[in-house]
């Protein structure tokens, strides 16, 4: 290899690491941000006791707002539809975290789902960046999981099947802490680009698997 090829490919590589240290900084940037609305909202939601909006309005404003972020991802109006998509998405937890902290040891309930949550979401993030390693063979395992998750937990809702409601949040738990590395390690090695979207595939993560130790929290509790 000549020196002009070497340079260049030097060059390439210099390129790539700060393209891919900009898009990190933008999404954790704009995560930190998207959480702290939903946050607010979701506040707002219970200081107003405003109810669920029911799980087809819930489908229909998560779905539309996603399918309008990924549209406009690479605008200045994919970042509206973000904090319309995790605004939404924190009103709807709301009534959620209201109905468990009504219960006894609600309050511990509530505090020891969040604390679970942000330490697996920074122990499995500071892993993926730190070892560097590459989880992508993950992608395909997870996308098959989460739609039997998906279709798994709407039985469960129509049916009125708490074991099988219990399985998925279980279930989502796992999914959701390997999506967590697997969407941190596509955004070291090139394979996420785009900051809003790793932000949302990340935030849903974390909302997922909130809700879901909300669930299993909530139901060990109620057996004691």
């Amino acid at each position: 290899m000549n020196t002009k090829s070497q340079v260049a490919t030097l060059g390439h590589a210099q390129t790539a690491v700060l393209e891919t240290n900009r898009v990190i900084r933008n999404t954790y940037m704009l995560l930190s941000l998207t959480l702290a609305f939903s946050a607010v909202t979701a506040g707002a939601a219970m200081a107003l006791n405003l109810p669920h909006p029911g799980l087809i309005i819930t489908l229909v404003g998560y779905f539309g707002l996603l399918f309008l972020t990924a549209k406009f991802k690479n605008s200045t109006f994919g970042l509206g539809f973000v904090f319309a998509l995790t605004g939404f998405m924190g009103y709807t937890l709301g009534p959620i975290i209201s109905s468990y902290l009504s219960l006894p040891n609600g309050g511990q309930i509530v505090m020891t789902a969040m604390g679970a949550t942000a330490a697996v979401f920074l122990g499995l993030s500071g892993y993926a960046l730190s070892s560097r390693k590459n989880f992508s063979f993950m992608g395909g395992f997870l996308m098959v999981g989460i739609l039997v998750a998906f279709f798994a937990g709407l039985g469960a809702i129509f049916f009125e099947m708490p074991a099988l409601s219990l399985a998925v949040s279980a279930m989502f738990v796992l999914l959701m802490a390997g999506l967590i590395l697997y969407e941190t390690s596509n955004i070291i090695h090139g394979g996420e680009t785009n900051y809003i979207m790793a932000t949302v595939t990340l935030f849903v993560a974390i909302f997922n698997l909130f809700t879901s130790l909300l669930h299993l929290l909530g139901y060990a509790n109620s057996n004691e």
